[in-house]
C-alpha cells in the first residue's frame, strides 16, 4: 500500500489556514501598531512570535497525530477560531499589562499573548493533514511536499488578499471576526468529512461556530466611547488607522495616525497648536519672494493654508490617501497646486518644477519613515530647490543623551549636501522639535529687523557640531534603532496628554 494523496477537502484546509496564518501576522502591526508604533521593533515581534509558532504548532501537531489520537483535527481548528476570536477582547488588559516592559519588551510580549495560540493551532494543522493522507512510508515524501507547498500558496494568497483587497475595505476586527468564523465552519467541514458520529465533536464545533458569529456581530467588541474626547472619523489604510478626534476639554481637535499626533488645531482661534508648524510659517519671512513651494506630509495642511495667506502656490505629497481624505473634509484644507497621494520616494521623481521652499514634514516624533530622511532622498529634494531655495526639515528628539546621535545623523547628513545649515528648537527642553533650515545661500535672519517674531526664532537657534553624527544613506540607516529613546518618550508624552484609550481598538 502507498500513501494516499491528499484530496480536495485537505487542500482545502491547508490553503485556508496557511492563509490565515500571515492574515493574523500582518494584522497584529494594525492592533499592536497604534500602540508601540508600527516600527521595526513590532515587525520583529511579530514575525520571531509567528516562527516560535509555526515550530512549536508543527512539533505539537505531528505529536498529538501520532500519541494521542483523541485529539481530533476538527478539534486543533477549533482551537484556531476560538483563539483568533478572543484577539479583540485581550487586546487592551495584555497592552495595559505589557506597558511597563517598554517599547521593545512589551511589542514582544504583546505579540506573544496575542498571538501564540491561535498561530499554533494553525500550525498543527498541516502535521495532522499529512498524518491523514499517509498509510505507509511510500510517498510520504510528496505528500508531505504538496501540503506544505500548498500551505505555503495558501499565504501567499493570504498576503495579497489581505494587503490588496481586505485591509482598505473592511476594519481589523471585522477582518479578525470573518477569519474566525471562517475556520469555524472549516472545523465544522472537516467534522463532516472525517464521518465522526462524537456527540462531543459535533457539540463542540457547533460551539465555535455560534461563538464566532456571536463575535463577529460586534457583540462586546464595538470600541467604548474616551471620556473627554469625540471621534469624528476613522479609517483604515495601507498606512495606519487615522482617526479625527475632538479634544472636548482643551478646545482641540486632532489627527491621529496609530500612536502619532500629525495635526493639532485649536478649534475656536481656527490655528495649529504644534509648535514647529509656527515655525514653518515663518519661512515667508527668510524667502519673501517666494512664489512655489512643496510640502511633503500634509497633515491636516496648516502649513500649506500659511503659505496660502502670503500668496504661495503649494504643491502638495501625501503618502497616506486616509490622511488627505480627512485634511480635505475636517481640516478646510484647499490645494492650491498639485495634490499628490503617494510615497514621496516615488512622486518627486516625476515632478519637473523647482522651488522656492520645500517643507519636509514628516517627523512628528511616533512612527516615522526613515528612508525619506536618507542622503538619496534629501539630495532629490536639493535638486528640485530654486537658486535661493530653502528646504525645511522638522524632526522630534534630544538635545543631549541617548538619541541626541539621530537628531546628529540628520544635521550631518544635510551638511553633507548643503553649504549652509541652520537648527533652531521650539522649546528649550531636553525633548523638543528641531527645525532643520537649509539652503545653497545663507539663511539670513536680520535681529534688527521689526518683525518680533525674527527675534524670537534667534533666541531659539540651537548649535550643533558640524562634523559629529553619521551620514544617513539607502544603505546605512540605523534610524529605528537610534529613535527608541525618542519613540518611548513620546508614547508616554500621547498617554500623559491625551489618552491611553485611543490607542485601543
Amino acid at each position: 500500500m502507498t500513501a494516499r494523496r491528499p484530496t480536495l477537502m485537505p487542500y482545502l484546509i491547508v490553503t485556508v489556514t496557511g492563509a490565515a496564518v500571515m492574515i493574523l501576522e500582518l494584522l497584529g502591526t494594525r492592533i499592536i501598531g497604534p500602540f508601540y508604533g508600527v516600527s521595526l521593533y513590532v515587525w520583529a515581534s511579530l514575525i520571531a512570535v509567528t516562527l516560535i509558532a509555526l515550530a512549536l504548532g508543527y512539533f505539537l501537531g505531528g505529536y498529538l497525530a501520532d500519541r494521542l489520537p483523541a485529539v481530533r483535527l476538527n478539534h486543533v481548528m477549533v482551537a484556531a477560531a476560538l483563539g483568533t476570536a478572543v484577539i479583540p477582547f485581550l487586546t487592551s488588559p495584555v497592552l495595559r499589562l505589557t506597558n511597563s516592559l517598554g517599547l521593545r519588551g512589551g511589542a514582544f510580549a504583546s505579540a506573544l499573548l496575542l498571538f501564540t495560540v491561535p498561530l499554533t493551532a494553525l500550525a498543527m494543522v498541516g502535521p495532522y493533514v499529512i498524518k491523514r493522507s499517509t498509510h505507509d512510508l511510500n510517498g510520504v515524501g510528496t505528500v508531505a511536499g504538496s501540503v506544505y507547498a500548498v500551505s505555503t500558496v495558501g499565504s501567499v494568497g493570504g498576503t495579497l488578499l489581505l494587503g490588496f483587497f481586505l485591509l482598505p475595505l473592511f476594519g481589523t476586527r471585522t477582518i479578525l471576526m470573518a477569519l474566525s468564523l471562517l475556520l469555524a465552519v472549516l472545523a465544522a467541514l472537516v467534522v463532516w468529512y472525517e464521518g465522526s458520529d462524537s456527540v462531543r465533536d459535533r457539540s463542540l464545533t457547533a460551539a465555535a461556530v455560534v461563538l464566532a458569529l456571536l463575535t463577529s456581530t460586534g457583540l462586546a467588541s464595538a470600541p467604548k466611547p474616551v471620556e473627554g474626547f469625540t471621534v469624528r472619523s476613522e479609517a483604515e489604510s495601507l498606512y495606519g488607522w487615522v482617526r479625527v478626534v475632538d479634544d472636548e476639554r482643551r478646545g482641540y481637535r486632532l489627527m491621529l495616525s496609530d500612536a502619532s499626533v500629525i495635526s493639532a488645531v485649536d478649534k475656536n482661534l481656527d490655528r495649529s497648536v504644534l509648535g514647529y508648524q509656527q515655525v514653518l510659517g515663518l519661512l515667508p519671512l527668510l524667502r519673501p519672494d517666494a512664489a512655489h513651494a512643496l510640502l511633503i506630509g500634509l497633515g491636516g495642511g496648516h502649513v500649506a493654508r500659511d503659505l496660502r495667506s502670503q500668496g504661495i502656490v503649494t504643491d502638495t505629497i501625501e503618502i497616506d490617501p486616509a490622511v488627505a481624505d480627512a485634511a480635505l473634509k475636517f481640516f478646510s484644507f484647499q490645494p492650491t497646486g498639485r495634490f499628490l497621494v503617494g510615497d514621496a520616494r516615488y512622486e518627486i521623481k516625476n515632478l519637473d518644477q523647482r522651488y522656492d521652499i520645500i517643507i519636509h514634514d514628516c517627523f512628528t516624533g511616533g512612527t516615522e519613515p526613515t528612508h525619506l530622511l536618507a542622503q538619496e532622498m534629501l539630495s532629490e529634494l536639493h535638486g528640485r530647490l530654486t537658486e535661493n531655495g530653502v528646504l525645511a526639515l522638522n524632526y522630534v528628539g534630544f538635545t543631549s543623551g541617548e538619541g541626541s546621535d539621530a537628531v546628529a545623523a540628520v544635521h550631518r547628513t544635510l551638511t553633507s549636501l548643503f553649504p549652509h545649515v541652520r537648527v533652531f528648537v521650539t522649546a528649550q527642553s531636553d525633548f523638543t522639535d528641531f527645525v532643520f533650515l537649509a539652503s545653497d545661500r545663507p539663511v539670513q535672519l536680520d535681529a534688527a529687523g521689526t518683525d518680533r517674531r525674527i527675534g524670537w526664532l534667534l533666541a531659539h537657534e540651537h548649535q550643533m557640531p558640524t562634523m559629529e553624527g553619521f551620514i544617513i544613506t539607502d544603505d546605512y540607516n540605523p534610524m529605528e534603532s537610534r529613535q527608541v529613546r525618542k519613540s518611548e518618550a513620546y508614547r508616554k508624552l500621547f498617554l500623559e496628554r491625551i489618552a491611553f484609550e485611543l490607542l485601543l481598538r
